[in-house]
């Protein structure tokens, strides 16, 4: 697939970036081998295709644990985000999430905004120019609406990173500072268009930081530039 442009940022954008990293930073010191993955290296997610002019993204996770179901992704949902304490059935609810867009039902800007719903409201570890660069941009979007573009996703699989795990056995206290957790999640992303209703599919992976105080619902920090095996 055809990847985004980083989109420049103010110096806001950087310093929560560098928050970011900072964060689950902590979690993996003991590991310097995976900084490469939890600093921003400018790598851009992939983004979804335009159609042809020719017609118009280890354990599985337990269900989440109470509240509201996990949300409905499908075409012509907004995405909202699940009541669960569970990181992982959290990180695979927002993984379908991102990977899900119906350019027939609402715009670019509702999009973003239902995306940046998910975020922790925790600024300092609020990351939203992460989940931002998985949304088609606003010109990408307006030539995919005009094909009737969307897109379903499911997530099959999802588990904390060897390198997270082993870096809690090695310090159980270090989360409890930010409660931020690495999850990497599989899936398979569906892309249909006015012209081709069957679209095509292919395979997704992402790792994301998850926030999940106690007795308090997991929130997302944002979308790491790698995956973390």
């Amino acid at each position: 697939m055809a990847r985004h442009s980083p989109r420049p940022g103010g110096a806001s954008r950087v310093r929560r970036r560098a928050l970011l990293g900072t964060a689950v930073l902590t979690l993996l010191v003991a590991l310097a081998g995976l900084t490469a993955y939890l600093t921003r290296d400018g790598r851009s997610p992939a983004k979804p295709p335009a159609p042809p002019s020719s017609s118009p993204t280890a354990a599985s996770s337990p269900a989440p644990s109470s509240g509201r179901p996990s949300p409905r992704t499908g075409a012509g949902d907004l995405p909202v985000p699940p009541e669960t304490r569970d990181p992982v059935a959290y990180g695979k609810a927002a993984a379908a999430a991102l990977w899900s867009y119906d350019t027939r039902a609402y715009s670019q800007a509702e999009l973003r905004k239902a995306l940046h719903g998910w975020l922790t409201r925790e600024a300092k570890y609020a990351d939203p120019a992460s989940v931002d660069k998985v949304v088609p941009s606003a010109a990408l979007w307006k030539q995919m609406a005009a094909n009737r573009q969307f897109a379903k996703a499911k997530a099959y699989e999802g588990h904390f990173p060897h390198a997270f795990t082993q870096a809690l056995q090695q310090d159980p206290g270090a989360i409890t500072e930010a409660y931020i957790y690495a999850v990497t999640v599989s899936g398979k992303q569906s892309i249909a268009w006015k012209g081709s209703p069957a679209g095509g599919a292919e395979s997704r992976s992402t790792t994301l930081a998850v926030q999940c105080r106690p007795h308090r619902s997991c929130a997302l920090v944002g979308v790491m530039p790698s995956v973390a095996p």
